[in-house]
């Protein structure tokens, strides 16, 4: 049965008061947006101004849902506007160094094309044809979020090649009985300068044949930082992994060295079934009441991980606020608008996995780019630069930048909210067949209104 949304939820869970989560008051998450002290006297009293008055059906506080990222931390350091701004670490914009370039990802010689094979998925996919995101459309959505800075596509390209002839397994065949090609130990990234070894080894849950190391990564995207870039994005489509003990992880930021790495692999929409990740309960709809009942109740009738992802009982009782449609919020016309887009399943159209590809890519990079910018992750609200701990959570967090960190990036791009606002906009109305733009596109006009 399919949910229907019926009731929404602001606050956080009733699981963050479990595990020693303190929630700012609405005085310290007014002030964290300030360059000045908001006194007691006066966010109690009736002169508040409306510019400090936020509501949170237009953002709410984190859900802190169980395995969560603030859950597993709930302790984790809240970073202030004026923190931010006293930060000495903080690169900061300047005319010298204002682009953000993106570097398409890498090439592949012949003389290591197996690699182009690790791009594919030996679980999921379905029937139905999808596309991986294409650079320029990742581009034109970071030249919105990032309004104000330049973004360009970067001009140098980068190569896989062999790192060392020996380990050039084109033709090579182990001699099991599964004649399964060897992984080598390492792959070469060629630069315009330089070869950079690469670390690579066997997908861990084999989903994809083969996996990179995300270190190499990043250090290869600092050696071709451009002299004028303020920030670059390496896209990969290739799975990642950091530590020995990681399954995968999609990408990181180096901040202080402004650079960041993400791989576009596990966001495809098709491996959602096999990932256990949810579609019904994507953000906006992640505030559906009765869902997140669902997720706390679950999470307490097993004690084995990971756990499955839970099936909503649709005939339960959830404790949140009636969704009236005839309220104009921002959460209520995002969740309006999701409601009436095309459903995302095994039987969407392949514009719209294509789509929602695009759109939890450009999630992701926005997320990444906004270390670059000094900003950390976020524990006043529900917020795109919160942490994440799982595919499971980045589904569920919003594309939106909190009060907190729209004053950080307001300040270092050096543009207007409602130039932001309006570019955002735009971009969003390009895909009226997927549910995150769709929805995002609705949020922005209510809060504007």
């Amino acid at each position: 049965m399919v949910c229907k949304h019926a009731s929404l939820t602001f606050e956080s869970s009733t699981h963050a008061g479990t595990i020693d989560y303190r929630k700012p008051t609405d005085q310290e998450r007014a002030a964290a947006a300030s360059t000045t002290t908001v006194s007691k006297k006066k966010s109690a009293g009736k002169s508040t101004s409306r510019k400090n008055d936020v509501p949170s059906s237009t953002f709410p506080a984190p859900l802190i849902l169980p395995d969560d990222d603030l859950s597993n931390d709930p302790g984790y350091p809240p970073q202030s506007l004026r923190a931010w701004l006293r930060d000495k670490d903080r690169n900061k914009v300047t005319l010298e160094k204002r682009v953000i370039y993106v570097a398409r990802p890498p090439d592949i010689d012949s003389d290591v094309e197996y690699v182009g094979s690790w791009c594919n998925s030996k679980k999921g996919g379905g029937s139905r044809s999808c596309t991986t995101p294409v650079v320029e459309d990742v581009i034109d959505y970071i030249a919105a979020f990032y309004h104000g800075m330049q973004v360009k596509p970067l001009s140098s390209k980068l190569r896989f090649t062999s790192w060392d002839s020996t380990n050039s397994v084109k033709s090579k065949r182990s001699k099991s009985t599964t004649s399964k090609p060897k992984i080598p130990s390492r792959i070469g990234l060629s630069t315009q300068t330089e070869c950079i070894g690469i670390r690579s080894r066997p997908s861990p849950d084999s989903i994809f044949p083969a996996q990179l190391n995300l270190d190499g990564l990043l250090d290869a995207a600092i050696s071709i930082l451009p002299d004028d870039a303020y920030a670059l994005l390496l896209l990969v489509n290739h799975d990642l992994y950091e530590d020995d003990d990681d399954v995968f992880v999609c990408g990181r930021a180096y901040g202080g060295s402004r650079v960041a790495v993400i791989s576009t692999t596990r966001y495809d929409p098709r491996l959602d079934v096999v990932q256990d990740v949810e579609r019904e309960h994507a953000w906006p709809a992640s505030h559906c009441a009765l869902y997140i009942k669902t997720c706390i109740d679950s999470s307490f009738s097993s004690d084995t991980r990971p756990k499955k992802k839970a099936k909503v009982n649709t005939a339960g009782e959830a404790t949140g606020t009636p969704v009236d449609f005839s309220n104009k919020s921002p959460m209520t016309a995002a969740l309006s608008a999701y409601k009436a887009s095309p459903p995302l399943n095994d039987h969407s159209s392949p514009d719209t996995l294509s789509g929602t590809w695009l759109a939890r890519v450009c999630r992701t990079a926005s997320h990444e780019l906004g270390h670059c910018f000094g900003i950390d992750h976020c524990v006043y609200y529900a917020c795109i630069m919160q942490g994440s701990s799982s595919l499971v959570e980045d589904v569920r967090q919003p594309p939106y930048l909190c009060p907190v960190d729209l004053a950080k990036l307001l300040r270092a791009s050096g543009t207007t909210e409602g130039a932001r606002d309006r570019a955002l906009l735009a971009f969003c109305e390009r895909y009226t067949n997927v549910q995150l733009f769709v929805a995002f596109a609705a949020w922005i006009r209510a809060r504007v209104e």
